[in-house]
């Protein structure tokens, strides 16, 4: 049982902090789809910042920098060029790949996974089982709760839904919908470096091209899944954990009765069904909604 618990925290840890980037970001009014490359920025930055300071703190501070202007260069594409958010996301997560293959190209000479010779502290034998697990994973729990109290219990919060939700009526009484979105996407930038470094020097301690493998649009549905709330979208990420998990336990215990590509295919399958889940409830909330209306009436 330990074992599945362990895995899922280890799965879902990186997919959480993703997912919280991409709720504040939807809470400022930008459904960020640049997920995926910010989260594979991350992860790079901090393999090779290891390499190249021997300090997994200056690795990570590197990360965080570089994933926060990239954040930035979002916010500029979007706000100041006023480009489609989609169509800018998808392209800061094509930046974040071929850039990533390309750092790692110009900086060793080669495309092969690149390895750290240590990664982000775990927690000790004091924990037990869970001494295993990464200082990242314990701090998680904390974030998300932080993550709330910022947005549903602050004054920063509700004028960042505010100007998401609302902008002009924002803009009336004060608030900078521009500037809201930057300090967002900023936050979010930080949580995805946070996420990519977790994923890269959590437990694997490497970096390989394409290694996130979707995980920033998983982080992207779980937002969606989670009605772009804190807690909603943390329990949908650990729902997509949670069936990877399972789905690596039934490789083990099933062998070759079950194909493999199946098994590795069941979080996109469980991340299809959230989105559809999420749509139809949505639907039949609202057809419940308006039929209360018209009875009023």
């Amino acid at each position: 049982m330990n074992e599945i618990i362990i895995a899922i925290l280890r799965s879902g840890t990186p997919l959480i902090y993703v997912t919280l980037a991409g709720v504040i970001a939807q809470r400022a009014g930008v459904w960020n789809l640049g997920l995926e490359g910010l989260m594979i920025i991350g992860a790079c930055a901090t393999i090779v910042g290891i390499i190249l300071t021997n300090s997994i703190l200056a690795a990570m501070l590197i990360a965080i920098l570089i994933c926060v202007l990239a954040s930035v260069l979002l916010w500029f594409v979007i706000d100041r060029l006023k480009a489609n958010p989609i169509i800018a996301g998808l392209g800061l997560t094509g930046l974040g790949v071929g850039g990533t293959a390309l750092a790692v190209q110009s900086i060793f000479g080669s495309q092969a996974s690149v390895t750290a010779p240590f990664g982000i502290p775990k927690l000790g034998p004091t924990f037990g089982a869970y001494g295993v697990l990464s200082i990242a994973v314990a701090a998680m729990p904390f974030v998300v709760f932080g993550m709330w109290v910022l947005l549903r219990r602050t004054r920063f919060g509700l004028r960042l839904a505010a100007c998401g939700e609302h902008p002009f009526a924002a803009r009336s009484v004060g608030a900078n919908p521009s500037r809201m979105r930057l300090v967002a996407l900023a936050i979010g930038g930080a949580l995805c470096a946070i996420g990519g470094a977790e994923l890269a020097a959590g437990s694997l301690q490497f970096f390989a091209q394409g290694m996130t493998a979707g995980r920033g649009f998983m982080a992207f549905a779980a937002v969606i899944f989670g009605a772009s709330h804190p807690v909603g979208a943390t329990f949908a990420a650990l729902f997509f954990a949670v069936v990877g998990a399972l789905g690596i336990r039934a490789q083990l215990m099933f062998g070759d009765k079950i194909p493999h590509d199946l098994l590795q295919a069941l979080p996109y399958l469980a991340t299809v069904f959230g989105v559809w889940l999420s749509g139809k409830l949505r639907g039949g909330a609202k057809a419940a909604s308006s039929f209360a209306e018209l009875r009023d009436q």
